[in-house]
């Protein structure tokens, strides 16, 4: 079977969508049926309707909704959701679902005993809903406390590089028993920072120490890196111009080839504003490829369009014909992304 090029790029999104139910006219089958979306990402909220439900609703219609999308496509469809536990969970306990602590309520345990049991109800519950990808654990290392998406929402296990790892590696152990890849997040480290990305520009030149890259490299050697996401960080001694998702001089020498990661790298979410205020969402995009992102997250949460595919192929393609893009960056990228789907059986046995 030939691929097509359109094909292949639409295997280098993942993209979120409106709806707790696949309807017959929904814009997201066109996308994976005619298009080849490579993925999607649930939310349990839609902000830029101000909805307090969207595609997660309680566990039955989660379950309903991942099998009817899977039965759109032959390949594996990539079902991602952001389910870290404590304050970072999609699956809330008022739409019947368990709740797990925080990573650094787990870090502080003096044993693992409960990052295990944690990961374990966790994977159990993605499993049972046709989730196939938690983007999942955070290795930042929680330096400074204060830090507004990091340590305010205890999202990080710890301040040493040992424990993360420790906790890091009995989590995503926990995730394959049950068939579910993880990801490790935001490299090269958003544990320093004082600010937040979601909100605009990050540098962490001045707070980034270098132990912050010591849970990639013992992950990655142990071959615990299903996938790695690049954060919307700028350390200027590592690019002077632009964050971590949008610099090869980043991404190339650091993380290719001294940390020697080949699998999927994947962006986060292109829509927070430290990419789109200054760059755009289309130009942020195809920066993103160029630099050596292999698979971009496009929430469609915080703005939403239900034709933003459409509008990121075409944009894809401009970046082709004016040479900031080249066919071998799109195949080298398709090619991680096939091998890390791979590794995934099929769900709810479809062929």
């Amino acid at each position: 079977m030939v691929i097509t090029l359109e094909q292949k790029i639409g295997q280098l999104f993942l993209i979120g969508f409106e709806g707790d139910i696949l309807t017959k006219n929904h814009p997201i089958r066109n996308d994976i049926t005619q298009n080849n979306l490579g993925g999607v990402i649930l939310f349990d909220r839609l902000l830029a309707k101000k909805k307090h439900h969207n595609n997660i609703v309680s566990p039955k219609q989660v379950q309903t909704l991942t099998h009817d999308l899977q039965e759109l496509t032959s390949d594996t469809l990539l079902i991602g959701v952001d389910q870290e536990g404590g304050n970072v969970s999609r699956f809330k306990k008022k739409r019947g679902f368990p709740v797990t602590p925080s990573a650094e309520k787990l870090g502080t345990e003096s044993d693992t005993d409960l990052t295990r049991k944690s990961a374990e109800q966790t994977a159990t519950m993605l499993q049972s809903t046709g989730i196939n990808l938690n983007f999942a654990p955070v290795v930042d290392l929680n330096i400074y406390r204060e830090n507004p998406i990091i340590g305010h929402y205890e999202r990080s296990f710890a301040a040493n590089a040992k424990t993360v790892t420790t906790h890091a590696k009995v989590w995503i152990d926990a995730h394959r028993q049950k068939n579910i890849l993880s990801c490790l997040k935001h490299f090269p480290g958003h544990g320093s920072s004082h600010s937040d990305s979601h909100l605009g520009f990050v540098d962490i030149t001045t707070t980034w120490k270098e132990d912050e890259l010591l849970p990639y490299k013992e992950l990655i050697n142990d071959g615990y890196a299903d996938s790695i996401m690049a954060g919307h960080l700028i350390n200027q001694n590592f690019d002077t111009q632009y964050p971590a998702t949008l610099s090869r001089t980043t991404l190339q020498p650091l993380l290719r080839e001294k940390l020697r990661f080949d699998g999927v790298l994947i962006s986060d979410d292109m829509q927070m504003k430290a990419i789109t205020d200054y760059h755009g969402l289309e130009k942020g995009c195809c920066m993103a490829l160029a630099a050596g992102i292999d698979l971009l997250i496009v929430g469609n949460n915080i703005k939403h369009d239900p034709g933003i595919l459409m509008r990121l192929r075409d944009a894809v393609f401009y970046a082709l014909d004016r040479g900031i893009l080249t066919e071998s960056r799109i195949e080298q990228a398709w090619t991680r992304v096939q091998k890390l789907k791979s590794n995934l059986k099929k769900p709810h046995g479809t062929t």
